[in-house]
């Protein structure tokens, strides 16, 4: 019972059924385009974010895997070299270097002529004051009161050795030479060797063995690598218009930064700890400026390879797929109100006309009610019966307006037939002792008067007359009341032309004159004066019965349509039943209107319209 009534205060909210079809379908529809487009959005984010992710750790393994290539075929190289007689000759034998730095030469000519990657190769050994090292503690451990002499070749063979750098202090030198790993590989950093240079280089070392004499690492093999060599390795692959990739050692130095000189120089910053101390490939910040870093750590040379994506710009690509949605959906959205709307409007269609033919009803007009309708569903069978309900509605009420016309005729002839039996008798025994009175001309004129109303109250058999005839009727009976009541009556008619074919229903007037003679002027002392009057009132006409005769009180005129009051034996017509016919025909805006003061006499007011339908007054 609940439901019902919360169903009814919901739908109670909208105009018509037609609104509410429209706004719940306009709902439905927009709420499920609104869900299908998030999670559209939503899942094309995620893809968008899980394959870029993908794609960026693709690209970062596959740059990882080339430096890697191009770390061991530069180790390659530096293992060529290093393990040549001619590296063992020149560094560790006392005869033959010069035939042996030719060689050594032409062999560093070919690297460095074939490489532009390769900023400086060499090979060094340092020597103290005494001599040759013994062991590879003797760089270390050289005297401090003895400057130490270094043997080394580099480049082209006219390159010098900074006279101001002690090339056993070098962090890449002394790993080289003290470390347990073939090759040693340097973060980036400013290369001191050569004397007068200063390039930024990344340094790949190697010791080298004396295998002459003490067995153990006395001398380095060396290659600086361009910086633009991991550069160009770096930007192979692009991963975005503001990606970038960047190289951290092992203990989370920079080898390679695009922006390095702005790091150094504190005008840029790098996540370097969440990279280093993260447990996955992929690592994402959040905020405005939020980044996806893809790693990718090599085992061979320790390096970690980073790649790095503004995670806006990684969802700019989105953008494209959310406007093909975002306009999908405005356009499902459209066509969606549109379909509410027309399914709303064909489903309500048949209600509406129904509405509007019931509104017909309403107003009385059956004219054209029948709603057409060929759906079988509820609403087809609400209209048939409403078809149905409409044609016995409209039977019924011919058959009343059937009745009440009959009852009105019949009320009419009733009225017709009421003529006082005592006003006949009272008439004919008048004509009886004025033809013993040999008053001929009197009785001719009596019972010629008495002829007209007889002829005209029964002989007649329109409902209604034209006001002449009424008038014509009223002068006829008081002529013969004139007769009977010689010293107590006088009467005078005056009515305008222009109402006399107006039409009104038959036997108005005498009743209201009889009811005037026999309640006003029969007990006058004096001679009674009856005028009858008729005009024009706008768009109405007034017919006046006008007397002078006792009157009545108030309390009198109060009930004197009521029908328990009437006198049947001195009024046999009554003005109930005239009041009744009057409002019947005309309406209740019409009838009879009573004024009246005791001892002066009373005024009765007939009003009827001046227009009536069905008939012409100038024709008739």
């Amino acid at each position: 019972m609940k439901d019902t009534k919360l169903k009814s205060g919901i739908l109670g909210y909208f105009k018509s059924i037609q609104s509410a079809i429209f706004l719940a379908v306009s709902v439905l529809v927009l709420s499920a385009v609104v869900i299908v487009t998030a999670v559209s959005l939503r899942y094309t984010r995620n893809s968008i974010s899980e394959n870029s992710e993908v794609y960026t750790q693709t690209i970062i393994r596959q740059m990882n895997q080339n430096i890697d290539s191009y770390i061991n075929y530069m180790e390659n190289i530096a293992s060529v070299v290093s393990d040549s007689d001619d590296v063992q000759k020149f560094l560790f034998a006392d005869y033959g270097q010069e035939d042996n730095r030719k060689r050594l030469l032409e062999q560093f000519n070919t690297i460095l002529n074939g490489r532009d990657d390769i900023k400086n190769l060499g090979i060094l050994c340092v020597e103290n004051g005494s001599g040759k090292t013994d062991t590879k503690d003797a760089a270390r451990d050289i005297n401090q009161d003895s400057e130490p002499e270094v043997r080394a070749l580099i480049n082209y063979g006219f390159q010098k050795v900074n006279p101001d750098l002690n090339i056993a202090d070098l962090e890449w030198y002394r790993d080289a030479v003290e470390g347990t790993s073939n090759s040693v590989l340097t973060s980036s950093h400013v290369q001191h060797v050569v004397s007068g240079e200063r390039p930024w280089v990344i340094t790949l070392s190697r010791g080298i063995r004396n295998n002459t004499g003490s067995g153990v690492r006395e001398g380095v093999f060396f290659i600086d690598l361009n910086y633009s060599a991991i550069s160009e390795l770096c930007d192979q692959n692009t991963i975005g218009e503001k990606g970038y990739v960047f190289i951290l050692d092992q203990n989370g130095n920079i080898v390679y930064h695009p922006q390095q000189q702005q790091l150094y120089n504190e005008l840029q910053t790098e996540n370097i700890d969440l990279v280093m101390n993260a447990d996955s490939d992929t690592v994402v910040t959040g905020g405005d400026n939020g980044k996806l870093y893809a790693i990718s750590r090599s085992e061979k040379t320790g390096w970690t390879v980073v790649g790095c994506m503004n995670t806006q710009e990684l969802f700019n690509g989105s953008t494209q797929a959310q406007s093909i949605y975002m306009i999908t959906a405005v356009v499902l959205v459209i066509i969606a109100l549109l379909l509410s709307s027309f399914i709303a409007r064909n489903i309500t269609l048949p209600i509406q006309r129904l509405g509007a033919s019931m509104a017909k009803v309403q107003e009385g007009d059956f004219s054209e009610v029948d709603v057409e309708v060929s759906s079988k569903n509820e609403i087809g069978s609400l209209t048939r019966s409403f078809n149905v309900m409409t044609h016995r509605i409209q039977d019924l009420m011919d058959q009343n307006v059937h009745e009440q016309e009959q009852k009105r005729k019949s009320e009419l002839k009733a009225l017709q037939s009421q003529i006082n039996p005592h006003f006949l008798y009272n008439t004919l025994d008048s004509i009886i002792w004025m033809a013993e009175g040999k008053k001929n001309e009197e009785v001719v004129l009596m019972t010629a008067s008495l002829a007209r109303l007889l002829r005209q109250s029964i002989s007649n058999e329109d409902e209604v007359v034209p006001i002449y005839q009424e008038v014509e009727y009223a002068r006829s009976y008081l002529t013969i009341q004139k007769m009977r009541y010689k010293d107590k009556l006088e009467f005078q008619i005056d009515v305008e032309p222009s109402i006399k074919h107006i039409m009104i229903i038959k036997l108005v007037l005498q009743p209201i004159i009889e009811n005037a003679i026999y309640h006003g002027l029969k007990y006058k002392e004096s001679k009674g004066l009856l005028i009858l009057r008729g005009y024009e009132e706008g768009r109405n006409v007034v017919l006046q019965i006008i007397d002078n005769g006792v009157g009545m009180d108030e309390e009198t005129v109060e009930h004197i349509f009521q029908r328990h009051k009437v006198n049947y034996h001195s009024n046999g017509v009554g003005v109930y039943n005239v009041q009744k016919r009057l409002q019947l025909y005309y309406g209740s805006d019409y009838g009879i209107a009573y004024s009246s003061e005791k001892g002066k006499g009373t005024t009765v007011t007939i009003t009827i319209p001046k227009e009536q339908e069905g008939y012409d007054h100038e024709t008739v």
